[in-house]
């Protein structure tokens, strides 16, 4: 405010305005500052992998990107929802990107997010569990309102792997949104995870209440590298 006062003070157009109109200025700028301050803090908190934004998404014919879809998702009202997002596709389709894009709108939109690889994630908890630090780490995911578990399923999880993603779910269930980025396709997370018992309560978790991309075409990383050849 003491900025745009200043300014005001130098500017004869602003001089010219009434008191009520100047103050309304006044109160702008100190609320656009704020906002500005409070999303800078939100996408330090996130950690998300990479800068993305969804205006400068890819959808180039074939790459199977529903724009309908992208459109509805960019609001962040399934965010407020509670709804989840799957997105598929092979290495390099742009699936980090997409997870990361969408989780700098929530951010934008004034949601907390973060941002994690399954591996690590997992070994995160793992630690936690051998510290005794297990349930603080479950408390702060499950006030995220955006988790962004990227590499999901990759590889058999382990018997306590499982376990500690089945409470992660259970803890968020109904309290925030998830994100889940995966080279593997949907029908092959049930073997993944193992456990048949845990692998219906997570999925039935994360599933149900999806919206799915199955991103296609040739690898961003690949053109990249040949547009820039």
């Amino acid at each position: 405010m003491a900025s745009a006062l200043e300014n005001q003070q130098t500017t004869k157009s602003s001089l010219e305005l009434s008191f009520e109109e100047r103050l309304g200025i006044l109160v702008d700028a100190q609320l656009a500052a704020n906002d500005s301050k409070s999303l800078k803090t939100r996408l330090s908190k996130a950690k998300l992998r990479m800068s993305a934004c969804l205006e400068d998404l890819d959808h180039k014919a074939g790459r199977g990107l529903d724009k309908t879809l992208i459109a509805s998702l960019a609001t962040s009202v399934w965010i407020s929802r509670r709804r989840n997002v799957i997105i598929e596709g092979k290495t390099g389709a742009g699936k980090t990107y997409l997870a990361c894009a969408l989780a700098h709108q929530g951010c934008r939109d004034g949601y907390s997010v973060l941002y994690a690889r399954a591996p690590a994630l997992f070994e995160d908890l793992s630690i936690a569990r051998a510290v005794g630090t297990f349930k603080t780490s479950l408390a702060a995911l499950a006030k995220i309102r955006l988790l962004v578990l990227d590499d999901f399923a990759m590889a058999p999880m382990t018997d306590e792997q499982r376990k500690n993603l089945l409470e992660v779910v259970e803890a968020r269930y109904e309290k925030g949104s998830t994100i889940l980025a995966s080279q593997m396709p949907q029908e092959l997370w049930h073997e993944i995870i193992g456990d048949p018992t845990f692998a219906d309560a997570i999925l039935d978790r994360l599933v149900h209440n999806a919206h799915k991309m199955k991103l296609a075409g040739k690898s961003m990383r690949a053109q990249k590298i040949e547009s820039d050849g």
